[in-house]
């Protein structure tokens, strides 16, 4: 008989941290969940009972997160996968002096909140000799999208410090997984005026995300046709990359999903 496993999960109460939560916990697994909103997490809870863990808390809160890493850890132990998957996405333009505070708040979440998800567990999973850190990053990161400079900018900077982050543990056994979503049928996108290739429902998302995660891959884009088109976007040469997105639709301004 095969010992359970452990996963520590933010952003766990809708969208793809929930799709990943029910994934995980259909398999027997024991899991730490945490978000702001407590009600889908104790409704996560009744559906799979003694085997989810609910932490209400914000990431930009690091010491409630090292309380709920530690608390969960002095339960359980060291999980063996960690899923950074909280974030929010809000339309901003620099040129307006109010949107300033929701691109602090944009980086502070999806960027700061990622780190404050890690910390409290890499000492123990060094200690254990393995484990998966997985960030949840997004093609949006690749090249900065129009209206979206926050959200472009954090995630670029998540891909960036996941990619440190994997070097510096490559000697400890401790493998980082940077999933890169193209557009999935979440919350966050429920609002986007605007169409979205190969849009992925999450629960089929979150299946292909745990593969990736299973194998230990650096690097992974969901679906497969947007890696494609990362890849395009890549080598595009500014001047045409410019051109081709100068027109794109944008997010609206202050539409904040999470």
């Amino acid at each position: 008989m095969q010992p359970v496993r452990k996963l520590f999960i933010t952003g766990a109460s809708s969208g793809i941290g929930q799709a990943l939560a029910g994934h995980y916990a259909a398999q027997g697994a024991l899991l730490g969940l945490a978000a702001r909103r407590a009600e889908p997490l104790h409704q996560l809870a009744a559906r799979w009972p003694g085997q989810i863990s609910c932490y209400p808390l914000d990431v930009t809160d690091a010491a409630a997160l090292r309380a709920a890493g530690e608390d969960f850890m002095g339960r359980f132990g060291v999980p063996e996968i960690v899923i950074a998957n909280a974030g929010v996405s809000i339309g901003t333009l620099t040129e307006h002096a109010e949107d300033l505070a929701a691109i602090r708040q944009v980086m502070d979440t999806n960027f700061f909140g990622m780190a404050a998800t890690f910390s409290p567990f890499i000492g123990g999973m060094r200690r254990a000799g393995g484990g998966r850190l997985v960030g949840i990053a997004s093609v949006a990161g690749i090249r900065g999208l129009p209206g979206s400079e926050a959200y472009s900018a954090s995630k670029a900077a998540v891909i960036s410090y996941l990619e440190s982050l994997r070097v510096e543990l490559r000697a400890s056994g401790v493998k980082v997984v940077t999933v890169c979503p193209g557009y999935i049928a979440t919350p966050m996108t429920a609002g986007n005026p605007f169409p979205m290739p190969f849009l992925m429902p999450a629960d089929s998302a979150a299946a292909r995300f745990a593969q990736a995660i299973e194998r230990g891959r650096s690097y992974v884009v969901v679906p497969w046709q947007m890696a494609v088109v990362a890849k395009i976007l890549r080598l595009l040469p500014n001047a045409l990359y410019d051109r081709l997105l100068a027109s794109a639709p944008h997010k609206p301004r202050r539409a904040s999903h999470s």
